[in-house]
């Protein structure tokens, strides 16, 4: 719950990042993705260390945040499954590396001696959880057109980890691939690269007492290093953040004198005023009442997975006329 994996792959090697880069310049030969080294000398030492520390702190700082926000599938699965999923996407990407060279210096001729070094192939891999399992929920508009969602930043971290780089759209390319073979369990890859339950209780004896720590109750510090934009942005999430747990307990206050249902009359008053003609005395008449909404079970999980109860779920998207983003957006504000 506390994703202290997630926690330890972001603290750990941006650390060591940044030490090659400030301090230890004459090791950081020894972390170069050198495919040519690989291949001909099978120095299969530097493709472990070539795809795990970025050399560039511009790279460090892209996946940095976004192995921070994908911190949310280690807390939705597990840190066994998260790791697993990580293992496996970095040793499928690792071989669709070496094939996406060899097929590139095949049609156009090019040959690439070294790639982009770092932990990206795993990273952009996570991008296919979290576009396939993530529900899309909007924040605003700019220009009246364009929708700002939850996810927007992410995808734009992402694009910016693509872009700063010759070739690191291969990275990211055999990452994707990994996440969708790993994803979807072409093969059943996921049975055949997981990590064995010793040592993932072996690191969790280690990891956890370390890298856990509980939710903050107040205000944290920004990163160092971060713009206004999003130092603001930062403060404005914790803010919300504050402002849902504050409304979540005093529903919860709500629901424990109201017999533990949600009251969707104030969630959803449009809905209770189109239906005041068949309300006398407070009591529905039998002949007013339209036939309950269908709800898909799959909206019911997807909301089930993000915590909220089954009762809560199946409420909402009947108010909501099957709407899972509607849905999404009232649990999360009341």
């Amino acid at each position: 719950d506390k994703a202290p994996l997630s926690k330890s792959l972001l603290l750990v090697l941006s650390a060591i990042s940044i030490l090659l880069t400030l301090l230890f310049q004459h090791y950081q030969k020894f972390f170069a993705y050198n495919l040519q080294a690989i291949k001909e000398d099978f120095q299969i030492w530097r493709l472990v260390c070539g795809r795990t520390i970025c050399l560039d702190l511009k790279d460090t700082f892209c996946s940095s945040l976004l192995i921070y926000n994908f911190r949310i599938f280690e807390r939705r699965y597990g840190s066994r499954k998260f790791s697993s999923f990580l293992l496996g996407a970095w040793m499928l990407s690792a071989l669709f590396d070496l094939l996406l060279v060899e097929i590139t210096q095949y049609i156009f001729g090019i040959t690439i001696n070294s790639l982009p070094s770092g932990f990206l192939g795993p990273v952009f891999a996570l991008f296919v959880p979290f576009y396939s399992s993530i529900p899309r929920v909007q924040v605003t508009q700019v220009l009246g057109h364009f929708s700002i969602t939850n996810k927007s930043l992410v995808y734009i971290l992402g694009l910016q980890l693509l872009t700063s780089g010759s070739y690191i759209w291969i990275l990211a390319l055999s990452g994707l691939i990994s996440g969708i073979c790993y994803n979807s369990s072409i093969l059943k890859v996921h049975r055949i690269l997981c990590v064995p339950r010793w040592v993932a209780k072996l690191f969790s004896w280690t990891l956890e007492p370390v890298f856990s720590s509980a939710e903050p109750t107040n205000e944290v510090r920004v990163g160092m290093g971060a713009t206004v934009d999003i130092q603001r942005q930062q403060r404005m999430e914790l803010l919300d953040r504050q402002i849902m747990m504050s409304q979540v307990a005093q529903m919860r206050r709500q629901r424990q004198q109201q017999g533990g249902m949600i009251n969707w009359n104030r969630l959803f008053p449009p809905l209770r005023h189109r239906h005041n003609a068949n309300y006398q005395d407070h009591r529905p008449s039998e002949q007013g009442i339209p036939p309950p909404t269908e709800v898909s079970e799959e909206q019911v999980a997807r909301l089930m997975e993000m915590g909220f109860s089954r009762g809560d779920a199946l409420e909402a998207l009947r108010a909501s006329n099957n709407d899972l983003n509607v849905a999404t957006n009232f649990l999360l504000q009341h």
